[in-house]
């Protein structure tokens, strides 16, 4: 838990970014009766039916010091789409960084084997050369600041049915065209020391006497 709070708590340096990223399903819903448009004081009307359409995957990146973010949404969760979003982060998204510190879950398919099943060893070795993997620990995953804009993006931008992945594509690219505009960042507060006070019952307890 401290070694990222100590890296959120890191004055900025432009080669060693720091990015967080997380992955969330996403259920595809249409309309089985078309809604009801809005009318003088009365909102749209959605009728309670509706229809599964499948589920797709989102994958996002948020840079804390830049107040920058990325979804990439991808059709399935497996660890080559993983791998495919590290070498995209390398060579697309962060080219001129000596070493990206990569804040994520544990979870089985965010390894560095991963990239490994994906590419030849040379290509795999020199993506990873660039990335610095700093993993939430178990039942932490609160501690990656990117939980915080994917709630954010749940809230703005899919409360709401949307049936196909691609009208999910145009949507999320346009909310985060704005948000990365107004340079949006979380105000993130909690601090090791934060850290050592309300979570004191699992430090380990010294005995000096």
């Amino acid at each position: 838990m401290e070694d990222l709070l100590y890296l959120y708590a890191e004055s900025f340096h432009a080669f060693e970014p720091v990015v967080c990223f997380d992955e969330r399903p996403y259920q595809l819903l249409s309309d089985l009766v078309e809604p009801l448009p809005c009318e003088l004081e009365q909102p749209l009307r959605i009728d309670y039916q509706y229809s599964r359409e499948g589920v797709c995957n989102s994958c996002v990146f948020y840079e804390p010091h830049y107040g920058w973010r990325h979804v990439e949404v991808t059709p399935s969760r497996t660890k080559k789409d993983f791998a495919h979003q590290m070498k995209d982060l390398v060579d697309i998204y962060f080219p001129r960084a000596g070493k990206i510190r990569v804040v994520l879950d544990n979870l089985n398919t965010h390894t560095p084997a991963a990239l490994y099943k994906t590419f030849s060893p040379s290509e795999a070795k020199s993506i990873l050369e660039r990335l610095e993997f700093h993993y939430t620990p178990k039942h932490g995953s609160w501690l990656n600041q990117v939980e915080i804009e994917i709630s954010v993006l749940s809230r703005q931008c899919l409360d709401r049915r949307i049936p196909d992945i691609e009208t999910l594509r145009q949507e999320i690219k346009a909310w985060e065209k704005e948000r990365n505009h107004q340079k949006a960042k979380i105000d993130w507060r909690f601090s090791a020391s934060d850290a050592r006070v309300k979570f004191k019952r699992f430090y380990p307890t010294l005995n000096l006497s």
